[in-house]
């Protein structure tokens, strides 16, 4: 039986194990075939098949790149009847396939703009990596040539890395010149955002998008500096509660991940019901099982926790055999396997594929006797996002959700726990590479003088259970105890601290919590950075009359972001005009290329603190004043002369408008059919309310869970802009308006709660 409540939630309530994954696999694809259909052509590196040449490299670098173990270990990883429920969640997929390339009419809108139809799924492209927040191996690269430009002590000062001071020294065999040239570009290819154009559609009215484009060139600027630019805002927040802290008595969690928004969602809302299982929340819709929500026993959540399980490593090859790579005192061959690659309009290039002991080759230079492969714990078995999340499922203790964390790898994550019984933890996650000789942020050579000592298992990783203050929180903040034993084994490079220093001034009050506390929380745009910047304008003035009505409004203002303030659209502004001039003072010209952005910390530590950036005090305030008068200027261009025009949420301003992967290749009609708003939004990257810092909202938390473990229904969720991706579904995008103003909805657990908000019901029978 699959019921669907009025918000577009399937409830699935089957007779066995089989049948329920069978039913998720098949409700999940009926729901999203075009999310289903691109997500299996990026797995399996068949994109150009229907978009041309132009995607070989992208298919190239995902086959490079694709898990090559054993697969029934790999299914068995997650679940003790991993490769049954992988396999009965695959079927079910291709039945709802099966059924609509039968059924042509039921086909989304996209297959026909694109002339394609859905292929059928196999159980091995469901633990497929490339979906997965993979970690830093471009950032690997750009560190290294900064140290290269600039040297690592000036590195160190422009970055976040915390606890400590990491090692970022270069050796010798990592060069200048070779640091120069594109060194993992297949890694980099299946990586970027996919963009189609209107060549790709079968049915196009060829309209004038220029305009368009340039638009969506402002929104979704060069892939690699957005990525660096919003590292240090782009994450989640969670936190529990315990019982003695809550209304209710009982313990209660939030969670809020953070990805890129994007039509249809990420996350996709399911309830699981069938002998040994009943469980709902969020998770990809590809993925059988539930990463976020509850049991009948507790809940739980998630955010990242940062790990680096990439390396890059430099080989020297034999100048006569560039097959032969020097590894200690002897030669080692690269292991070779062809591969077709199939192009549309019928061509076909046949590729080689090379493999170290380390992992795929993603540079060769037969000239310089160089080589590039990258070492990749995610390619390990039980690296496939999210799937661990099977074993959590089913858990009915604190002690068993430990003992299922332990096979999480990737992402890593900060996993969360609360449950009726009273009990609360928290157990960071992740393959956790152990590096005793180097840090794991520059390349190094891959000749046996940097290898992993092993992997540390799970369970060491940090950990908390019924901390005494009541609460915990987590904000992809450095969280890492002091003195933690395996300091080398979890990263350097961390978020901003201001959402979790909001988090914590409110989880501290003297107070019990309600469920209504914590979504209040959820949405909250109090500005951290403003409380610290603002004051130092006080004693100033400008003789520019503008600047000094914005100096005032900043005075007297409450630091909250809120769609309807004049004065948060002041200070987002100069906030921007602060961290562009300060980037321009402390990034040398030559190391601008790779590091794109300054921490916001690093800044306010400058302005506040600083005795050497600026000779004095009134040094330090006339460029407080200078930028100010640039944000002036620059918003009076945006939104005229008027400051009654500009409160921060609105369409000229701060807004999402969440655009379709086609939108950029069809009409104006079929783009309003696909895109989602604009709407006003409140908050930016630096709030709990996480809603990026660029004007368009380009992430933040499409999914949101709170949940008092009292009582399973009135469980607490956002998702947008809807659980459908077909635009001709009424559940496309009924969630969106909800979500962009800061409501949740109920998902009731019992039947008879689901009863009351049902929409409609479907009994699924064997042939």
């Amino acid at each position: 039986e699959v019921i669907r409540d009025q918000h577009g939630v399937n409830h699935i309530y089957a007779q066995n194990e089989h049948d329920l994954f069978f039913a998720q696999g098949y409700c999940a694809a009926r729901d999203r075939l075009f999310q289903f259909e691109i997500w299996r052509r990026q797995a399996t590196g068949t994109l150009a098949e229907i978009l041309g040449e132009r995607e070989l490299p992208r298919d190239i670098g995902a086959r490079l790149f694709k898990f090559r173990g054993n697969l029934e270990q790999e299914f068995n990883h997650y679940h003790p009847r991993g490769s049954q429920i992988i396999h009965a969640f695959t079927e079910g997929v291709n039945a709802w396939i099966n059924y609509s390339n039968a059924h042509p009419e039921s086909l989304p809108v996209e297959f026909g703009l694109l002339g394609i139809k859905p292929a059928l799924w196999t159980p091995d492209v469901v633990i497929s990596r490339h979906q997965g927040l993979l970690n830093n191996l471009t950032e690997e690269i750009s560190i290294a040539r900064a140290v290269s430009a600039i040297g690592a002590d000036a590195v160190k000062r422009l970055y976040n890395f915390e606890p400590g001071t990491p090692n970022l020294d270069l050796d010798p065999l990592v060069t200048p010149d070779l640091l120069a040239l594109d060194l993992i570009a297949p890694y980099e290819a299946f990586r970027k955002p996919l963009v189609f154009k209107p060549e790709d559609m079968a049915k196009n009215s060829n309209p004038d998008l220029q305009e368009f484009y340039r638009m969506v060139a402002n929104d979704h600027r060069d892939w690699q500096e957005l990525m660096q630019r919003e590292r240090n805002s782009i994450g989640s927040n969670n936190w529990i509660v315990s019982g003695k802290r809550a209304a209710e008595g009982f313990p209660m969690l939030a969670n809020d991940p953070h990805r890129a928004l994007a039509t249809p969602s990420l996350r996709y809302l399911v309830h699981l019901s069938a002998p040994g299982w009943n469980v709902i929340g969020g998770g990809e819709p590809v993925i059988p099982g539930i990463s976020i929500g509850h049991n009948e026993y507790g809940a739980w959540g998630l955010t990242v926790f940062d790990i680096d399980s990439e390396d890059l490593y430099v080989y020297q090859l034999d100048s006569g055999n560039p097959e032969m790579y020097r590894y200690r005192d002897t030669w080692e061959k690269m292991k070779i396997i062809q591969d077709t690659m199939q192009i549309k309009g019928g061509e076909s290039v046949v590729v080689q594929h090379r493999f170290t002991r380390h992992g795929p080759v993603t540079y060769i230079n037969k000239d310089k006797a160089i080589a590039c492969a990258v070492r990749a714990g995610w390619l390990e078995i039980g690296n496939a996002p999210y799937l661990a999340s099977l074993r959590i499922d089913q858990s009915v203790s604190m002690r068993e959700f430990r003992a299922a964390c332990n096979y999480s790898y990737l992402p890593g994550e900060n996993m969360i726990w609360a449950d009726r019984k009273g009990n609360i933890g928290w157990q960071a996650v992740g393959f956790a590479p152990v590096r005793k000789n180097w840090s794991g942020l520059v390349p190094v050579p891959g000749d046996g003088r940097y290898e992993w000592s092993g992997i540390l298992p799970v369970k060491k990783l940090p950990h908390v259970f019924n901390p005494a203050s009541g609460f915990f929180s987590t904000a992809n903040e450095n969280n890492v105890p002091d003195g933690y034993r395996f300091r080398n084994a979890v990263g350097w490079t961390w978020a901003e601290k201001y959402r979790q220093q909001r988090i914590q001034e409110v989880l501290s009050q003297n107070k019990k919590f309600t469920i209504a506390d914590l979504q209040e929380l959820q949405f909250d745009y109090l500005s951290v950075p403003a409380r610290m910047l603002v004051p130092l304008l006080k004693d100033l003035k400008s003789e520019n009359s503008s600047a000094e009505q914005a100096r005032q409004r900043l005075l007297s203002w409450d630091f909250k972001l809120e769609v309807n303030s004049i004065a948060a659209g002041i200070y987002v502004a100069w906030e921007k005009e602060i961290e562009s001039a300060m980037r321009e003072r402390l990034i040398p010209a030559v190391a601008s290329t790779d590091i794109r952005a300054i921490p916001l910390n690093k800044v306010l530590d400058l302005l506040l603190e600083s005795q050497d950036l600026f000779n004095n005090a009134e040094a330090r305030n006339n460029f407080l004043m200078i930028q100010l008068e640039k944000a002036v200027t620059s918003l009076q261009r945006k939104l005229g002369t008027d400051q009654q025009n500009w409160q921060y949420g609105q369409p000229a301003y701060h807004h999402a408008t969440i655009r379709h992967l086609l939108s950029n290749a069809v009409d104006l009609e079929t783009r309003k059919i696909l895109d989602h708003g604009p709407l006003p939004r409140g908050g930016y990257g630096q709030t709990p309310g996480m809603t990026t810092s660029s004007d368009n909202q380009t992430a933040g938390a499409s999914f949101r869970i709170a949940v008092d473990t009292k009582d399973w229904d009135a469980t607490m969720f956002t998702n947008t802009p809807g659980q459908s991706g077909n635009p001709a579904s009424p559940f496309y995008r009924n969630l969106f308006e909800l979500w962009a103003k800061d409501k949740h909805f109920r998902v009731p657990f019992t039947r008879s709660g689901i009863q009351q908000i049902k929409a409609s019901e479907t009994l699924l029978l064997p042939e």
